[in-house]
């Protein structure tokens, strides 16, 4: 080569040699000159090829040796419940779209599993999957690397690397980004801050996590954080198991454990949690288990919980065995949130845990509690990082807000959190396991929940709401109770019932009344005052929930329970007396009804004086039977007066005054005095919404009652429109089968008579005479009134009408009541 260059520098020089002045000599040295040149370019790029991996993906089972091995998927049976989830994850396989995946959820849940799956279907698909189960920052960065590896990275960018000349998830992402059609999992990243490099948020996308590549990216972990994760990450947080498929992941395990249905009850009590089902399946299976069936299982699960899930193992130690293991699986949460500074995680989620299974008001947890029981000092700003924390690992949840991203999100006034069945369950028995006096902690809640009650009665309407979120955990004041505090316990549930009643939470308050009723059986005896008082204040909210014929059994009891102890005019006999009466005049005894009434509003009036409240109460439900006795006339003039009386004794906006200007006004819209009837009912309707709520009962009650009196006046397109309205309210607020929705359902269908709208209205009146016949009985007043409607539209249906004789019938059917 030298010998060439000689003569070729020369040819720059000012002496040109002579045969250089032969163009025949020229054009074949350039042409060899031209030739060896590509000749080298050419040898050069085949010594690179052969120093490097090819640039052909390579089998992942050539790179599964030693410590490689984890670059495998591990193998799973078949997937149950989550196909949704999957086919979301596929889509994002064919086109990621700079976007990455995150299965995130609680332990237990089966995220691994689901990954797995994914990997088992890309496989299959031809897609190249590395599977890397995240333990440290040493650790993934060679797996990364040796992933890249597989996909094609040139040895020398690795070395650069390793000679700090370039960034080193640079380099792996550089070279994902240049191939197609390869899955990467990165499992088990529960703690993100970890994963790095040492500074770099997740949410940067410039360490190990990053959306860039031409494949897909799934990560799997607690943390379902969208902070943590960043914007380009798709979340799919993973949900319990619905029965169908988590009882069929049970027959999977233990097919001769018993029937589908069985196996369905038993996941149902499992909470569709996969662990546990895994646990519970293995552990039926087993040859020498002692519960072999799916019934037998569930049964031994109310008392030998922390013996079977609850079960500690030796090994707990072991990160892997801790995530197989229910007892142990959320402690490995708890362990990573003390390890961020967040050690109240762990005591709060105890006391979350003896509570009932129920939505938690986050008012009701206060850094004093937590203080009294912790033994520390606790700020509110500690209390918050707690709940924030069980929150971003799943271990708790927020009801009706799935898109919410903490327990603070929305208005702080009904905050709330909830627990998964068996996450509860099995915390508590951590904290019996952990905890010497228990006592501490029973009494600290006590007396929070008794101060809570106070709390919500203090405010009035506006403490309602926290009221009804009190009332599953207040039966707890009679399980922690001793014998000290038992009777100021039972007042406070009685207190807040009464409050619950007020705000027509029927079901709530029944729920209070039957506790407090069955521990003074037990405690006081059946014939105790306080025994009695419960007795008759159940019967009162059955009545509320519409079931009026066990409200009338209870109250009768009560009744004559009370006269025989207490004496016929004892003040708990005329409230009895009067109770009664009320229920019966709601099932259409009304004749009865007048009569019990007569002689409380007498016996009232003599010992507690005209003006009583309660004397009051009795001249008002009198108005009520009269007129549905049909005694319009009498029951306007009784109405009027109470009315007159309750606006000087309570004031014009009690919720009692504001009743009884409702009762007015519907005896003046059966008494033909529409005119009048109306302009109350506006008022009635316009103060129930105003000061008790759009939804409380009394409100749906006014605004049904407007509706039957603009249908007499001949507003018959209103009236529809005010009577379906009324219909949806009620029926999703108090039920299908409540008696006052199907009062909605007779008077929406009177209302579409009125107006020409038959074929709807005998489609509704006969679905209501079918629940009426059900469940009021076929002899009813209610149910023969519904009957009637039904037989007119009918015929009103086939008939051209005489209008007098026709609208008279429908008066009539209005008068009868829609009840």
């Amino acid at each position: 080569m030298a010998a060439v260059l000689g003569p070729v520098t020369n040819y720059a020089s000012a002496a040109v040699p002579g045969w250089a002045a032969q163009a025949w000599v020229i054009w074949p040295v350039f042409a060899v000159l031209v030739a060896g040149s590509i000749g080298l370019l050419l040898w050069g790029r085949h010594l690179d090829a052969a120093a490097r991996p090819p640039a052909r993906l390579a089998p992942v089972s050539r790179l599964a040796r030693g410590q490689q091995a984890s670059l495998r998927p591990p193998h799973v049976q078949r997937v149950r419940g989550r196909e949704g989830e999957l086919a979301v994850l596929a889509g994002m396989l064919r086109r990621p779209q700079g976007r990455f995946a995150v299965l995130c959820a609680v332990g237990g849940m089966g995220k691994t599993t689901v990954a797995a799956q994914l990997a088992t279907q890309a496989e299959a698909a031809g897609w190249r999957v590395f599977w890397v189960c995240w333990r440290d920052g040493a650790e993934l960065a060679q797996q990364m690397v040796q992933a890249a590896l597989a996909c094609g990275l040139p040895e020398a960018e690795l070395e650069a690397a390793r000679a700090g000349q370039a960034s080193l998830p640079d380099v792996v992402w550089r070279q994902l980004g240049r191939v197609r059609r390869w899955l990467l999992v990165v499992d088990n990243a529960d703690e993100p801050h970890e994963i790095g490099p040492a500074g770099e948020p997740v949410a940067d996308y410039r360490g190990w996590i990053r959306p860039h590549g031409r494949g897909l990216l799934v990560v799997t972990s607690r943390d379902g954080s969208e902070q943590t994760w960043g914007p380009c990450a798709q979340l799919l947080p993973l949900e319990p198991l619905p029965v169908r498929p988590a009882g069929q992941v049970l027959l999977d395990a233990a097919p001769v454990a018993g029937t589908a249905e069985q196996a369905r009850e038993l996941a149902a009590r499992l909470g569709g949690l996969p662990l546990a089902l895994h646990a519970a399946g293995t552990y039926l299976a087993g040859p020498t288990s002692r519960y072999r069936t799916f019934a037998a299982y569930r049964q031994a699960l109310e008392q030998e919980l922390r013996f079977l899930l609850g079960a500690a193992h030796p090994n707990a130690s072991h990160p892997q065995v801790a995530r197989a293991v229910v007892r142990h699986t959320w402690e490995v949460s708890l362990d990573q949130l003390a390890g961020e500074g967040n050690a109240l995680a762990r005591p709060l989620l105890r006391l979350l845990a003896l509570l009932a299974q129920a939505p938690v008001p986050l008012s009701l947890i206060t850094p004093d509690l937590l203080s009294v029981v912790t033994g520390h000092d606790v700020t509110a700003v500690a209390l918050e990082a707690a709940f924030a924390g069980l929150h971003r690992y799943g271990l708790l949840g927020l009801p009706h807000s799935p898109g919410s991203t903490g327990p603070a999100s929305g208005s702080s006034e009904g905050a709330q959190v909830v627990l998964h069945p068996l996450i509860r369950e099995i915390n508590a028995v951590a904290l019996t396991a952990e905890t010497s006096d228990l006592a501490v902690w029973h009494r600290a809640l006590a007396e929070r929940l008794t101060t809570a009650v106070h709390e919500a009665n203090q405010r009035g309407r506006a403490g309602w709401p926290a009221a009804v979120l009190l009332a599953p955990h207040l039966p707890l004041l009679l399980d922690y109770a001793d014998p000290r505090t038992a009777t100021h316990h039972r007042t406070t549930l009685n207190a807040l019932a009464q409050v619950l009643q007020k705000a027509g939470a029927f079901g709530a308050a029944r729920l209070l009344h039957e506790r407090v009723l069955d521990v003074e059986t037990r405690m006081l005896g059946p014939e105790h005052p306080d025994t009695l008082t419960s007795r008759n204040n159940l019967g009162n909210a059955l009545f509320g929930m519409g079931e009026p014929a066990e409200a009338v059994r209870l109250l009768r009891q009560t009744l004559e329970d009370r006269t025989r102890i207490l004496g016929p005019v004892h003040p708990d006999t005329l409230t009895s007396r009067n109770d009664l009466a009320c229920a019966l005049d709601g099932t259409g005894e009304h004749a009865e009804a007048v009569g019990l009434l007569r002689q409380t509003l007498n016996d009232r009036t003599r010992v507690l004086g005209p003006e009583h409240p309660h004397t009051l109460a009795s001249r008002d439900s009198l108005g009520l039977a009269l007129d549905g006795m049909g005694e319009h006339a009498q029951a306007v003039r009784m109405h009027r007066s109470t009315l007159d009386d309750r606006i000087r004794v309570l004031g014009p906006e009690h919720h009692l005054t504001l009743l009884s200007r409702h009762n007015l006004a519907s005896a003046l819209t059966r008494a033909g005095e529409q005119t009048e009837a109306i302009q109350l009912l506006r008022q009635a309707l316009n103060d129930h919404a105003r000061i008790l709520g759009d939804e409380h009962p009394h409100t749906l009650a006014s605004r049904d009652s407007l509706g039957l009196a603009l249908d007499g006046m001949g507003e018959h397109a209103q009236a529809v429109r005010m009577h379906r309205q009324t219909l949806e309210d009620r029926t999703r607020i108090l039920s299908p089968e409540h008696p006052d929705t199907l009062a909605s359902r007779h008077n929406l269908a009177l209302a579409l008579t009125s107006a020409g709208e038959q074929a709807e209205a005998i489609d509704l009146l006969r679905r209501a005479l079918d629940d009426r016949v059900r469940i009021l009985g076929d002899e009813h007043t209610h149910t023969l009134s519904t009957r009637n409607a039904l037989e007119t539209a009918l015929a009103m249906s086939t008939q051209r009408p005489q209008s007098r004789w026709w609208h008279w019938l429908l008066r009539r059917n209005v008068a009868a009541g829609g009840g």
